[in-house]
Formats: C-alpha cells, sequence, structure tokens
C-alpha cells in the first residue's frame, strides 16, 4: 500500500497544461465576472440571478479544484515554493471579485420580488438558503471596493501569518535523547507506553516551542488584531457574534452547550485524577500523562490491517461507508505518515472535481492513529453526503463539521468495547474514548477561553509570548479544574494548534460535533438500522439548513440544555465505569 497520496489525479504538477489551461480559463472567468457586475444594476432579474448563479458555480468549481491542489501540496511539504506561491497567485486572483461579489450580493438583496422568484426557478429552488442568508449578511458587505482591499490586503496579512505558523511547526528541529526530529513525531510520543518516553518528549516538545514562541506570537497578535477590525469594519459586535453568524448557529445554541459542559467539567476532573492516581501521581494528572495508555491494548496496526478493521467493521454498520473506506485505502486517498516538512496532525480535503477526498495523517500503528483514520474517514463519508448538491452548496458550517467525524469514531469504539477480550483490554479501550472525550470538552474549553482572552485584550496591547503562556495556563486551570497538575501544564498550546490561525473561534464546534454526534449515536443505538438513512439526511441537510433546523431533521432541539446534558451524560456514565475498573 503507497503511504502517500495521489495527487496526479487532479493535476500532475503545476507546469501540467491541464493546469495552465485552468488558471487561464480561470482569470477570463473572472474578468467577465467583473464585466458582469458592472451591468447588473439595471439588468433583469429574472436572467441576470440565474446567470449569476451559473458564474458562480463556475468560477466557485474551478477555484476549489485548484486551491484543494495546492494546498494538498504545502500540506505534505511546506517547503515546496511551488505549492506556496501558486496559491498565493490563485489568492490574488481571486481577490479582484471580491469587490463585484458583494456589489451583486447588495443587488440580490434589493430585488423585491426575490421569494417569489426563487420559489419558482428551477435553478434557482435550490440555492434558498443560500440567498435568503445573502439578503441577511448585505448589511456586513463593505461598500465600493472594500471587499477586494481587504482580500488583498489579508494576502500580506492573516493568510501569510498563517502560513508562517505553518512552517514554523512543521520545520523547528526538536532534540530528544541526542537525535533531531520533527514536532509530529514527538508529539505522537504522548502514547508511548514508556512514562520516561513520554516525559522526555514532553519536555523535548516544550523546548522546541521556546525557540519559535516569538515569532508565532506575532503571527497570533496580527491575526486577532486583523479579526477585530474587520468585525468592527462591518458592524459585529464581537469576533464571536461574527463566528456564530457565519456558522449558522444561534448564540442559545452555544450558551445551552456550555452550560451542560460547566456542569459536568467536575466529572471530567474526577476521570484524571483516577487516571492520576492509577499511575501513581497525587496532585493531578501531569500534562505529559494525558494520553498515557491504560490496560493492555499495546496491539500496533500496519495501514493493511487499518485498512482491514475499518473496512469489515462499517460493513456491519453501512455498506455505502464501508465501501467508501475500501475505495479511500485502495485508490491513495491517504498520505500516512510523519516526516520532514509535512504539517502535523491530521485533516481531510473533500476534491469535488474528481468525486474523491484526500486525507492526511500522521500514522505510527497505534489504536489511537486507527481512530483519527476513522475520524477523517467520517468527514470524507459526510463530503460524499452532500455530493450532489449544486457547486454553491458544498459547504457545511463548522458546528456540523464534526458530527459525521465523530460518529465514525463512536461507531468504531463502540465496538471494540464490546468486543474486549478481557478487563484490562476494555479498560484501555474506555481510558482511550475518555481521552478524547476530555480532549473535546476541557482542552476545547481551554481552547475557546484562550481565545476569548485574546480577543479582550489584542485591541488595547500587543501579548508577547510570556503573556499568551499566561493566558493558556489560567484556561487550562479553569477548564481542567484539579484533575491537572498545575505545576505540569502546557503553555505553548496557543504554539502548535493551527486553528488560532484560521477561522476564529475553531474549537467550540468540536465540543459541539462530539456531543451532537453521541447523542446521534444514542438514537442509533435506539433505532437501529432504521436511523441510518435519517442520519443521512441530516449530513445531507448541512449546507443547506442552520444547525438548528439540521438538527431537527432527528428531532433534536439545540437549544435545550438537556439535549447536551443526555450527551454528557453518555461519557459521565463511561467515567463511573473507568473509575471502578482503574480502582479494582
Amino acid at each position: 500500500m503507497n503511504g502517500k497520496w495521489n495527487l496526479d489525479v487532479i493535476y500532475k504538477g503545476f507546469d501540467d497544461p491541464a493546469w495552465l489551461q485552468d488558471f487561464e480559463n480561470l482569470q477570463n472567468m473572472l474578468q467577465d465576472y467583473c464585466a458582469f457586475a458592472e451591468q447588473v444594476a439595471s439588468a433583469d432579474p429574472k436572467l441576470a440571478l440565474p446567470e449569476n448563479i451559473k458564474r458562480q458555480e463556475e468560477i466557485q468549481s474551478l477555484i476549489m479544484k485548484m486551491g484543494t491542489y495546492a494546498e494538498l501540496r504545502q500540506s505534505a511539504n511546506t517547503r515546496d515554493p511551488e505549492a506556496g506561491s501558486q496559491m498565493g497567485r490563485l489568492m490574488a486572483a481571486y481577490s479582484t471579485v471580491a469587490a463585484p461579489i458583494a456589489k451583486v450580493e447588495k443587488w440580490i438583496s434589493e430585488i423585491p420580488e426575490l421569494t417569489e422568484l426563487v420559489a419558482n426557478d428551477p435553478a434557482l429552488k435550490p440555492y434558498e438558503f443560500m440567498l435568503s442568508n445573502t439578503v441577511r449578511d448585505c448589511k456586513y458587505l463593505l461598500s465600493g471596493r472594500g471587499e477586494e482591499i481587504m482580500a488583498r490586503l489579508k494576502l500580506s496579512g492573516g493568510s501569510a501569518w498563517s502560513e508562517m505558523q505553518s512552517y514554523l511547526t512543521s520545520t523547528v528541529p526538536v532534540t530528544y535523547r541526542g537525535e533531531t526530529t520533527n514536532l509530529s513525531t514527538i508529539r505522537n510520543l504522548a502514547y508511548d507506553p514508556d512514562p520516561a518516553v513520554r516525559k522526555e518528549a514532553y519536555e523535548a516538545e516544550i523546548a522546541a516551542y521556546g525557540r519559535i514562541a516569538d515569532p508565532i506570537a506575532f503571527a497570533l497578535n496580527s491575526i486577532k488584531l486583523e479579526t477585530i477590525s474587520d468585525c468592527k469594519l462591518r458592524g459585529y459586535a464581537s469576533p464571536l457574534e461574527r463566528t456564530l453568524s457565519r456558522s449558522f448557529m444561534k448564540k442559545e445554541t452555544l450558551d445551552a452547550m456550555l452550560s451542560a459542559m460547566d456542569d459536568y467539567l467536575p466529572k471530567f476532573w474526577q476521570y484524571l485524577r483516577a487516571k492520576a492516581k492509577a499511575l501513581g501521581y497525587e496532585n493531578g494528572l501531569p500534562w505529559y500523562e494525558l494520553f498515557a495508555p491504560m490496560g493492555k491494548s499495546s496491539r500496533k496496526f500496519t495501514a493493511e490491517e487499518a485498512r482491514d478493521y475499518l473496512v469489515n467493521l462499517y460493513e456491519g454498520f453501512d455498506m455505502e461507508l464501508a465501501n467508501m473506506v475500501a475505495e479511500a485505502f485502495d485508490n491513495e486517498w491517504i498520505d500516512f505518515y510523519p516526516r520532514e516538512g509535512k504539517v502535523g496532525g491530521a485533516f481531510c480535503a473533500g476534491v469535488d472535481a474528481i468525486g474523491q477526498s484526500r486525507i492526511l495523517t500522521n500514522f505510527d500503528g497505534s489504536f489511537s492513529d486507527v481512530v483519527t483514520l476513522a475520524h477523517e474517514l467520517g468527514h470524507a463519508f459526510h463530503n460524499l453526503c452532500i455530493r450532489d448538491h449544486r457547486p454553491l452548496n458544498k459547504d457545511y458550517s463548522m458546528p456540523v463539521a464534526e458530527t459525521a467525524s465523530t460518529f465514525n469514531e463512536c461507531v468504531v469504539m463502540a465496538s471494540a468495547i464490546e468486543k474486549a477480550a478481557d478487563k484490562e483490554e476494555k479498560l484501555a479501550l474506555i481510558e482511550s474514548q475518555l481521552q478524547d472525550a476530555t480532549q473535546i470538552i476541557c482542552d476545547i474549553y481551554s481552547r475557546y477561553r484562550f481565545e476569548a482572552m485574546v480577543f479582550e485584550n489584542r485591541e488595547e496591547k500587543f501579548m508577547d509570548a510570556e503573556t499568551l503562556c499566561g493566558f493558556m495556563e489560567e484556561a487550562q486551570r479553569q477548564s481542567y479544574g484539579d484533575g491537572l497538575d498545575k505545576d505540569c501544564q502546557h503553555p505553548y498550546m496557543w504554539v502548535c494548534k493551527s486553528h488560532y490561525y484560521g477561522p476564529t473561534f475553531y474549537n467550540f464546534p468540536y465540543a459541539f460535533g462530539g456531543l451532537f454526534a453521541r447523542g446521534l449515536y444514542a438514537q442509533y443505538e435506539k433505532e437501529g438500522d432504521s436511523f441510518i438513512p435519517k442520519y443521512k439526511k441530516l449530513l445531507y441537510t448541512t449546507p443547506i439548513a442552520n444547525a438548528e433546523d439540521t438538527a431537527l431533521v432527528a428531532g433534536i432541539d439545540l437549544t435545550d440544555k438537556a439535549f447536551w446534558a443526555s450527551a454528557l451524560q453518555m461519557i459521565a456514565d463511561q467515567i463511573d465505569l473507568f473509575c471502578q475498573l482503574a480502582e479494582e
């Protein structure tokens, strides 16, 4: 099995005639759209609105194909100068239509008969949700050439700072036991069965961040100030309001979820203290032991074994999912292993132009890595479920983005725990699942709190690396409580997590997705196979409805704290079982 993904089915390189032709075609499309936008004010909406949709569909399809290819190239090798250069060219070209698109959207918002027009035109009807949001969001558009100016400034502003953070964290040398390695490899050692390895790897990781913290502090300060300025210019009350608006999610939903999380945090602290006690610690769990394996489940998987495990498992759930998983492994959708220059973590990118996805992981064969593969393959399944949507309906919002991925994890873990050979293996599996649950509750809450602190302070002052480390430690104390050893935290989490350098508040969606998926999985356990069509319909609905209406497909009220509490109670029950097994 090839350890790297195949991108040649998209383009064979930046010198591929297909790439060169597509870039020329894109420039022509953008130029034509600018001319179209100049005339739209005097056009007949019945003719111009469908034409606008057609033009934007063509542009969106091509820019996504080219942009995804460049991003995948750069993620696999941040030292690839061509990828960064071509991505810059694409962004610069696309920025030319920012003002024209804003002009057209303003025109759309002022069409008096828009609702009737959309209802009666088959070409427009699929975009009912999108067009209604165009009207809603028009008040946030910048006038004149404001949109174009902001888009162009972002090239040398937020986007450039984000690329620097990615470059520094993927290339900084890490010294470990007399040898030089990278952050992806060293972070994987957090799961090593040897406590000495975990501790030394943590110390090596922390030391490495110190070498790059200052420039990344400048990146974070600059990105957040740019966000604050953008929100003020557009009329948003805060960056959080902008995030919720663009996430198509109500503040009442976020408040209900966070309130339920607050109620259950002490339960997670109980789990952390129980794990600390089992590992021989008295003052809470040191950071480097958060992912310490427990029980006896040290099985290692090859990529081929991971494939067979997941395909066989999902065949018992849904054949469409199982077939897609097999295709992902067999047709080189996945870039598996860590290497110098490759970004850390894992992600999935849909490539709609070829009807496939591409998945990046840093696989080292642990069961946790198999679960990570399942998670990213869930994103790929989500992409499959929305494939039949029109080109402008392929984006789902951040909160629902983690639904299919976490649901996939639930399927894997429920089966693994049920089939555990003995108490030791069951303990290992439950503890592994609680590790992940603690990440989406305690760690995500700390990231949310940290970002809120940064926004509260950035407008008035520059926050140096030491200040940011202090904020991070305070956020961790609030979220981990006495479950974490206050003398051994991770002050540099703001350095390594790319989420702070992209979409604003890309943290709470992980808690949302984790809890929403668990609630859905509980329904699956009650309803059995009859739930699966409903689940697929829910995933299909995600790009064309807000979060609350999407949940209603499964009969869920997201503004009701009781729903979130029911999902958290599932984890609380596992914590009770873990504490019992750990005590025994």
